[in-house]
C-alpha cells in the first residue's frame, strides 16, 4: 500500500518561520541597547570653524540619541579645550571661569601661548541626564564663539553600568568589553606607574601583588566572554535547527 505524503499547509510554513524569527529578535534584544562611543564631529574633530569651516556640532548632535553611560570622544589638539557644563548661562557665555565646580568640568585645557601644538584625544562620560552643554572656551571664547560648541540631551537609556557610578578625576577610558563601538574609539593606555607616589620596596612589592590579582581578574573575565559567546552560539543552532523542524 502506498503511503501518503502528509501535505504541509503553506500558512503552517509561514507561521512557524514567523515564530522562528520572533523568537531570535527576542534573544537579539538584550544586547542591541549596548552603550556607545560617539566621536565628536566624526573625522573633522574637536575644531572652531576658523580651522575646520565646515564644522557644524549642533547638527551632528541633533542626530545622535544619547544615553547614560554613552562616552563622547573628542579628537583635538592642546590648542583647544573640552569644557562641559549643566550651567546655560556659562555655555552662553563661553567662559567657564565663574562657574561651580559642582555643574561645569574642565576635561582638556589648552595653552594658547604654546605655538608647538600636539594632538589629544578626551574621552568624556554622560554621567548625568537631561541636558549638557560642550565648549572650548580658549582665546576668552572666541573659539567657542566660532562655532565650537554644542549642546545634548542625555536619556536614561540603560543607566549608568557600574564601572562610572563612581568616577574618578581622571576620565575613564571607554572599556571594550562593556561597550559597543558603533564609532571607532581610541584605546587609551594609561601607564601603571602613573600617579603613583615612590615608595619603599615594600610598598613596591604590594603593587605588583595587586597588578597580579587584576590580571588574574582579567583572564577570568576574558574566559567568562569566551563561554558566553559559545553558549550563544549553541544556543542559537539549536533554535535554528528547530525552526527548520517545526517547517516540516
Amino acid at each position: 500500500m502506498e503511503q501518503r505524503r502528509k501535505r504541509v499547509s503553506p500558512v503552517s510554513v509561514f507561521f512557524n518561520f514567523f515564530c522562528f524569527l520572533l523568537l531570535r529578535l527576542l534573544c537579539f534584544s538584550g544586547s542591541a541597547e549596548a552603550y556607545k562611543n560617539y566621536t565628536v564631529g566624526d573625522s573633522l574633530g574637536w575644531y572652531d570653524s576658523q580651522e575646520k569651516p565646515a564644522v557644524d556640532y549642533q547638527q551632528w548632535a541633533d542626530a545622535k540619541n544619547f544615553s547614560l553611560g554613552d562616552f563622547l570622544i573628542f579628537n583635538t589638539d592642546t590648542n583647544h579645550s573640552v569644557v562641559q557644563t549643566y550651567n546655560f548661562t556659562t555655555y552662553k557665555e563661553c567662559d567657564y571661569d565663574d562657574a561651580l565646580d559642582s555643574d561645569t568640568k574642565l576635561w582638556s585645557a589648552a595653552d594658547p601661548s604654546n605655538t608647538a601644538t600636539s594632538g589629544v584625544t578626551v574621552p568624556v562620560p554622560l554621567l548625568k541626564e537631561g541636558t549638557t552643554y560642550f565648549f572650548s572656551s580658549d582665546y576668552d571664547g572666541d573659539q567657542c564663539r566660532n562655532g565650537q560648541h554644542f549642546k545634548i540631551n542625555v536619556s536614561h537609556g540603560k543607566g549608568l553600568p557600574e564601572s562610572l557610578k563612581s568616577p574618578s578625576e581622571q576620565s575613564p577610558a571607554p572599556n571594550s568589553a562593556d561597550y559597543n563601538n558603533d564609532e571607532s574609539a581610541p584605546d587609551l593606555v594609561v601607564p601603571s606607574t602613573f600617579n603613583k607616589p615612590r615608595g619603599n620596596q615594600n610598598s613596591n612589592d604590594d603593587d605588583d601583588d595587586d597588578d597580579d590579582d587584576g590580571d588574574n581578574v582579567k583572564k577570568q573575565s576574558g574566559a567568562v566572554s569566551l563561554l558566553a559567546k559559545y553558549l550563544d552560539w549553541k544556543f542559537n543552532g539549536i533554535l535554528f535547527l528547530l525552526g527548520i523542524i517545526s517547517i516540516f
